[in-house]
């Protein structure tokens, strides 16, 4: 029997779907790239080497549980600044931060957007947590792009940043993310009264379990930011952020702290990218990766970073330029703050694309021990920690 021809095309079609469904079901993924080392002064990646917690006394998950009102919580929160369409990512950082971590100590979640969150965002993101769950509208003049900002000047030079492939730099929200994130959402009503946070964004990964109370640590070491990447930035999109930087500590020299105690020679550095320093007018460009970031919000409240931010405000280049946070930050914490104060928490496991931090231990599960990023071997340069570890040390 001959069946008609439009059956047989679908009868083939079936065949070819079944097929593929086959193969990606059953087929290998793309292995993640091993570790390797680029600079040959960085001779072997620290994260290859055994992994332990922090030394000293912690916090350990004893009476944590989420309506004990006497638990030993501090005033900490782990912060999100997220979009309602982004609720598929923003539960699965979830999953992974509660499954290493919080689902012990049972820190509050605050939401961020600007604009309402809808009842499926706030019904899907509780249901992944035992703690409490905020949800806080961003204020109109914390978001809104600033009076003195010139429109026309800003759509000119969004293309310019568009024609050289930098990233979001013809996105206006993004440059309204960047400059909230740099200076503003401390400010927040909801934060009032929080001291410390741990930002997290949609689509990362935590993969190693964390045993003691983070928040406690800082708190108990007197550190005032901790990070777990570190990175060079795109000198185009940053041209005159140093120097508006030294126009500002000319003004203000009492604010930078002393040589030997900062991370200004991490900054500075111009002997393992000297083009990037070269582009960034003095700036090596190197910055803590700040979609991850646990951080003391005394030190952005503190008279030298408010005075920082509101210069870089006015000078415009969070539009003009795509200034981000994570540079801003960087700067401020490398000139105004002791770098002992500054910790590498190279014991939790982190993963936002396409890079990575996966120490050596048994905590960990889901990465390669060592890897810096499963993606091209381009990337690898973008590693600024051997910089961190020449200038600063692993601390």
């Amino acid at each position: 029997m001959v069946y008609p021809k439009p059956m047989r095309v679908l009868a083939l079609a079936s065949c070819l779907l079944f097929m593929f469904l086959l193969y990606e079901l059953f087929h290998s993924p793309k292995p993640i790239k091993e570790p390797r080392i680029v600079y040959p002064d960085m001779k072997t990646d620290p994260n290859l080497e055994e992994t332990h917690e922090p030394a000293g006394n912690l916090w350990r998950a004893d009476d944590y549980a989420a309506d004990n009102p006497n638990a030993p919580r501090i005033n900490a929160t782990i912060l999100s600044l997220v979009r309602n369409e982004e609720v598929d990512g923003m539960v699965q950082s979830m999953r992974d931060l509660e499954r290493t971590w919080n689902h012990k100590f049972n820190y509050p979640w605050t939401f961020f957007n600007d604009v309402p969150f809808t009842e499926e965002f706030k019904t899907r993101t509780r249901a992944e947590t035992k703690a409490k769950c905020r949800y806080e509208t961003i204020p109109k003049e914390h978001w809104d792009v600033p009076s003195w900002i010139n429109m026309d000047l800003f759509k000119e030079s969004a293309k310019m940043l568009a024609e050289q492939d930098i990233q979001y730099g013809d996105l206006i929200s993004y440059h309204q993310m960047c400059r909230w994130n740099s200076g503003l959402f401390y400010h927040h009503p909801a934060l009032k009264d929080v001291r410390y946070y741990w930002r997290v964004e949609p689509k990362v990964h935590f993969f190693c379990d964390v045993d003691y109370d983070v928040f406690r640590y800082m708190q108990d070491y007197n550190k005032t930011y901790g990070f777990t990447i570190n990175l060079y930035d795109a000198p185009q999109s940053i041209p005159t952020l140093w120097p508006e930087t030294l126009k500002f500590i000319e003004a203000h020299p009492d604010y930078v702290k002393d040589s030997t105690v900062n991370a200004r020679a991490w900054l500075e550095d111009k002997e393992r990218r000297p083009a990037h320093n070269q582009k960034a007018n003095g700036y090596s460009t190197c910055h803590f990766w700040s979609n991850f970031e646990i951080a003391d919000m005394d030190f952005w409240r503190s008279q030298a970073y408010e005075d920082y931010f509101n210069h870089l405000d006015r000078a415009g280049g969070f539009f003009y330029e795509r200034w981000g946070d994570a540079p801003v930050h960087s700067i401020a914490l490398g000139l105004f703050e002791d770098a002992s104060r500054i910790h590498w928490f190279r014991d939790i496991g982190y993963q936002h694309i396409p890079y990575f931090n996966c120490p050596k231990s048994e905590k960990c599960r889901g990465c390669v021990t060592g890897a810096f990023t499963d993606g091209e071997d381009f990337l690898y340069k973008e590693d600024c920690r051997p910089n961190w570890f020449k200038y600063v040390g692993m601390g």
